[in-house]
């Protein structure tokens, strides 16, 4: 069984403090109960490395790169190579398990939760965070007598973190 967990952060500014409010509908966290029998229902043979790939997934809230769950999981998988993690990662996509991110050119990132959803990057830090998008084909009037079978929702900028400690330097420098 697959259960989505839901969060909102409510970003303010308050006397030049910024704030954040965590209610229940924005950040998207994904729990699975048992992941050899939802593998087994995907098609997928759960092998431990394919096991240990997916939780990792399932567990990570920053869109991790194959690069980055090699350097995680290998110290306790000594047979995992950067193919293993490349090739599961494909299949999983393949099986509609996985959602491929491709926010920049040079890096491929991957998510456990399929729903539809868009993606923040912050420009200065790197982090990839979820955001809800409201519906799921938004009406466009110039493309409504086109077919659209895939779209994606991708935002950069600076995340409030970034910004704070921008605003914390740039007072210092004043100091």
């Amino acid at each position: 069984m697959i259960t989505y967990i839901n969060f909102r952060i409510i970003i303010g500014n308050c006397n030049n403090y910024i704030f954040a409010i965590i209610t229940n509908t924005n950040i998207m966290l994904v729990q699975i109960d048992n992941l050899p029998q939802y593998l087994k229902a995907a098609g997928i043979k759960p092998s431990v490395q394919r096991l240990r790939i997916f939780d990792y997934l399932v567990h990570s809230t920053d869109h991790p790169t194959v690069d980055t769950i090699f350097i995680a999981l290998s110290p306790e998988l000594s047979t995992l190579s950067k193919t293993t993690v490349y090739n599961t990662l494909k299949i999983f996509q393949q099986y509609g398990i996985v959602s491929v991110i491709n926010i920049e050119d040079h890096e491929t990132r991957y998510d456990a939760d399929t729903r539809f959803h868009g993606h923040f990057k912050c420009n200065q830090c790197d982090d990839v965070q979820d955001f809800i998008v409201d519906q799921e084909q938004p009406i466009i009037a110039s493309l409504q007598q086109h077919l659209i079978v895939e779209s994606h929702y991708y935002l950069k900028g600076i995340c409030p973190k970034c910004r704070l400690d921008q605003n914390k330097y740039n007072q210092n420098q004043l100091n």
